[in-house]
Formats: C-alpha cells, sequence, structure tokens
C-alpha cells in the first residue's frame, strides 16, 4: 500500500511539474539602454518593453462566444533606497475572444522614460483580474551609463520583422525605424529571420566601420553563424545597426548573439551581445509594434 501511495505521489508530482512546464510565464519584461538623441540632457533613456501571454491569463465569459481576459500590470524603476524614480500602472485587455482553445493573442506595454546615469532595480508586477491571487513580480537590475567618449554599441533589440523607416513619433520608433520587438527574444515556429537593431555611439564622422554579427550556443565556444556589414559614422548622432541572419536551419535552444564594431585596421572599438531563443515547435507571442 505504501509503495502504491508512493507511486500515485510521484504521478501527481510528474502531471503537476507538466501543467507548470507548459503554463507560460506570466510577464516577460525586456528592457534596452540608449543614448539621450538630445545631447544637451544628461542620462540615458531606458526602455521597457512588458508582455503579458494570452496562455497564462483567464478568459471569463462575457456572453455567448464571448470571452475577456485582463491584467493590472505595475512599473516601476526604483532607486538603491527603494524610492521610485518611475512609476505607472496600467490595465491590459487581450482581444475579445469567441474560443478560448488555442489562446495566442499577448498584450504588451511599451515605455520610454529618461534617467540619469545610475544603479536602479526596475520592478514589474502583473496581476490577473479574473483569478483570485494570481500576482507575479519580476525585479531586474539596471545600470545606466552614458558618459563614455570612446565608441560604444548600445543594448541590442531583437526584432520580430525588419526595422523600417519611418516619419512617425512613438514609444515604437528608435532612429528614424520602427522597432517590433521579439518579446523574450523568443524565434519560434515561423519565425526564419533573426532581425535586430542597435546603435553605435561617439563613430568618427564619415569613417566606415566594419561590423560582425555572430550567434553560437549559449554554453558553445565556436559560432555557427556569421556574416559582415558596413556602416559610417554619423555627425552629431548615433549609428544604427540594423541587421538580419537566416536562423531556418537552427535548431532549438539557447543562443547569444554578438555585434562587433571593428575600424578599418580591424581593432575591436565595441561589442555588444544577447540572448536569444529558438524554439521552432512553440507559437511566439506577437510582438507589438506602431498601430496601422
Amino acid at each position: 500500500m505504501r509503495l502504491l501511495t508512493a507511486f500515485f505521489g510521484l504521478l501527481l508530482s510528474l502531471v503537476a511539474l507538466t501543467v507548470e512546464a507548459a503554463t507560460p510565464p506570466l510577464l516577460v519584461l525586456d528592457v534596452a539602454r540608449f543614448r539621450n538623441e538630445d545631447q544637451s540632457v544628461k542620462g540615458g533613456i531606458l526602455e521597457i518593453y512588458a508582455t503579458v501571454p494570452g496562455q497564462g491569463l483567464t478568459y471569463k465569459r462575457r456572453g455567448p462566444k464571448v470571452f475577456q481576459a485582463a491584467a493590472t500590470l505595475t512599473l516601476e524603476v526604483l532607486y538603491p533606497d527603494g524610492t521610485a524614480a518611475y512609476q505607472e500602472v496600467v490595465t491590459l485587455k487581450p482581444p475579445v475572444l469567441s474560443d478560448t482553445s488555442n489562446l495566442k493573442n499577448p498584450i504588451s506595454f511599451q515605455k520610454r522614460i529618461a534617467l540619469p546615469d545610475g544603479t536602479y532595480t526596475l520592478r514589474g508586477q502583473v496581476r490577473d483580474q479574473y483569478r483570485a491571487g494570481r500576482v507575479v513580480v519580476v525585479d531586474m537590475p539596471l545600470v545606466l551609463e552614458s558618459k563614455s567618449k570612446a565608441p560604444v554599441i548600445s543594448n541590442i533589440v531583437l526584432l520580430a520583422r525588419p526595422a523600417s523607416k519611418t516619419l512617425d513619433q512613438s514609444n515604437f520608433i528608435r532612429g528614424s525605424y520602427s522597432l517590433t520587438r521579439a518579446p523574450g527574444g523568443l524565434y519560434a515556429r515561423g519565425a526564419d529571420r533573426l532581425f535586430f537593431y542597435a546603435e553605435l555611439y561617439n563613430a568618427a564622422p564619415d569613417q566606415p566601420v566594419q561590423l560582425r554579427y555572430k550567434v553560437r550556443p549559449v554554453a558553445g565556444t565556436k559560432d555557427i553563424l556569421s556574416t559582415t556589414a558596413t556602416a559610417t559614422g554619423l555627425t552629431g548622432r548615433s549609428t544604427p545597426l540594423i541587421g538580419d541572419l537566416d536562423i531556418s536551419k537552427l535548431p532549438a535552444g539557447e543562443y547569444t548573439l554578438t555585434v562587433e564594431a571593428r575600424d578599418a585596421k580591424n581593432k575591436l572599438l565595441s561589442a555588444q551581445t544577447t540572448r536569444l531563443r529558438r524554439n521552432p515547435a512553440e507559437y511566439a507571442p506577437a510582438g507589438a509594434a506602431l498601430p496601422r
């Protein structure tokens, strides 16, 4: 009897673990740190991108074949002493559905704020409005530093679609390009190209910069994808770095993307690395973009 009880206990634990593994995180936070485009303003720009996957929320019936979900999102940027440099509370609602058997709709929120250089903690809290006690808090340490006079590359923004030139102005625009983020750096079913955006600061005006883009497994020591490109330093502003790589044959797993900037003599000027995840069997949440 004890053996049978232990077997059923183990079975229930495995089922619970399977259910937990199949449930997506209720909150995915991505950030990017840039220089302020207004060079007279000290400090930097912090872009916060919060995604709440639709699969993680509770949908409530509102009528015949009408289901609605909602989440309360609280974002804070905290100084080391715990006081808030920024705080905002928003209510997010995905589209109304007639069927909840195949949930794919994410909710996304993007915010761009100017901050002095320093050390901060980004705190995101999301509460499922239709499930009591369903609250998730994510903390992320941050450092903003924008005083360097040497060439330096910003954080890399992983994109779900190519960066495109635009004259519009919004939180989705950076360097005159419209950016559609890939939430959580996930490239899933149908995402066969890796698009990205970054900025190079303090590049010599009108001088060519050699760029290298490299992808390798997180635990690996050899690049499995690489390509090169060229950019030209701009006068009085940052130099946008826009690239893409074919990842259609990349196996599922976690990888790093490295962007290098080198001068005409092949001397390394700056490098920046970010992580991405490839899973062709999974549906990725659609990246939020400028409404059309």
